[in-house]
């Protein structure tokens, strides 16, 4: 038997199933200890003893736990993505589009990723930022514009690569991955007026959100390039939170059938496909036709767009490729890589039955 303390304690929990460390290194006659720097530090354990340990780790199907190497070997093949919280509104539809674009581009290079959700409570952040801090993980996604911090602790002062997704951080010093909400949306109003609208209902997100600025910014960029003002838009707020989203879709078809005829807007423009979805299925029980009545454009590209009655036109974002695009740039900035405070990749406009030519009033 080796000479190192034979009850040594480094055995850390790896496991896999109820197969252990110090099993492998009672089979192999030796320590612990021996045991750990064979898998860690194998030019510190001789070839005979190596040897040894490996045939014994394969006889009892034994695999070391990656994340405890990591912790010792003050490595890790760990990132993290921060969710920001409940997932409605839109983002419901399109981030398990992102998450398999990250997964995919991180699995490619031998990384794994661990999903966490903020949602914005103490304990929620305490454990975010000590993962961070903890050398758990070797760099951070974050899909929310609010970033955790406590005291002197932060994401952003973590040391650790960090990129955003969906959201603009880069004031905050953090590089992003966006898509052109305002030239987007800005184009589907264009392909209205196209068809002769010229009065617009516009159904909100939550107020101060990042992506609500870009969209409703689109609607007024595209209307005064029209030569209309504000006036040619209806609002109809959505609250205080993305759960609204939906609700606030049958509270503008709700309103919209309030008004007299010659005055109603045309055209229905939804911040998310889930308020134009939730407008659409209202709208039918209120005996109000789509796109005869009015039409309807919504905004993420959600695959249930396609399945609505009429089918929902769209402004589809490239989701899984802001994935992977933000999963190379965070591995770029792991490698000491300089990196543009900003990428915008370009949404599409799917032009489907829920829109048509103004009804003549």
């Amino acid at each position: 038997m080796d000479q190192d303390h034979p009850q040594s304690t480094l055995e850390s929990g790896a496991e896999t199933g109820t197969v252990l460390m110090r099993d492998v290194a009672e089979l192999a006659g030796v320590a612990i200890s021996t045991v750990s720097r064979a898998l860690t530090q194998p030019d510190r354990v001789s070839k005979k003893t190596r040897d040894r340990i490996m045939a014994a780790a394969a006889q009892i199907g034994y695999t070391p736990n990656a994340v405890a190497q990591n912790l010792r070997r003050g490595s890790s093949r760990m990132m993290m993505i921060v969710l920001p919280g409940p997932l409605m509104g839109g983002a419901s539809q399109i981030v398990p589009a992102v998450l398999e674009g990250v997964a995919a581009a991180l699995t490619a290079e031998g990384f794994n990723l661990m999903v966490a959700n903020l949602d914005r409570s103490e304990a929620v952040e305490r454990h975010i930022l000590d993962l961070a801090y903890g050398g758990t993980i070797a760099g951070a996604l974050t899909l929310a514009s609010f970033l955790p911090a406590q005291g002197a602790r932060s994401l952003t002062a973590a040391g650790l690569p960090l990129v955003g997704i969906l959201q603009d951080v880069s004031d905050q010093g953090v590089p992003s991955v966006v898509t052109n909400d305002r030239a987007a949306m800005a184009a589907a109003v264009q392909q209205l007026l196209d068809l002769g609208h010229r009065r617009f209902m516009y159904i909100a997100a939550p107020p101060g959100n990042y992506h609500e600025y870009q969209r409703f910014g689109g609607v007024l960029d595209a209307l005064r390039e029209a030569g209309l003002d504000a006036r040619a838009v209806t609002r109809v707020e959505a609250g205080d939170s993305f759960l609204m989203g939906l609700q606030a879709g049958a509270i503008a078809a709700e309103r919209f059938a309030a008004m007299a005829p010659q005055g109603r807007p045309t055209a229905i423009l939804g911040s998310s496909d889930d308020a134009a979805i939730a407008f659409i299925g209202a709208a039918a029980r209120l005996g109000l036709r789509v796109p005869e009545d009015v039409s309807v454009v919504g905004f993420d590209g959600s695959a249930v767009g396609a399945h609505t009655i009429p089918p929902l036109t769209t402004i589809a974002q490239p989701a899984r490729a802001m994935g992977e695009r933000a999963a190379y740039m965070l591995l770029e900035q792991a490698r000491g890589g300089a990196l543009p405070p900003l990428v915008t990749l370009d949404s599409r406009l799917i032009l489907r039955g829920s829109i048509a030519a103004a009804p003549a009033i």
